[in-house]
């Protein structure tokens, strides 16, 4: 294995860590404002974890995941705040 396999291994792991923090966010709550920030936090940390797996596994098909998993998050933001009574 070498240095940038790695360092690929490496940042996975810390970006699961990440998505992790945002789940246990996400059903903890307490308010929707903090589920909308995990969710926000999901979406970016899965979307470069695909793009570090689609370069560690050489699998270019999941940089499309990514693009896919951003373009829902940024949708569903969008749906969020949009809704919202100010």
């Amino acid at each position: 294995m070498g240095a940038i396999d790695l360092a690929l291994v490496a940042v996975a792991a810390v970006l699961v860590v990440c998505i992790v923090a945002g789940l246990w966010r996400g059903v903890r709550g307490p308010t929707a404002e903090d589920r909308l920030t995990a969710f926000v936090l999901l979406g970016t940390s899965g979307a470069a974890l695909f793009v570090v797996l689609a370069s560690a596994l050489d699998v270019p098909a999941l940089r499309d995941v990514a693009i896919t998993v951003v373009g829902l998050a940024t949708v569903t933001v969008v749906v969020y705040t949009r809704r919202q009574p100010r």
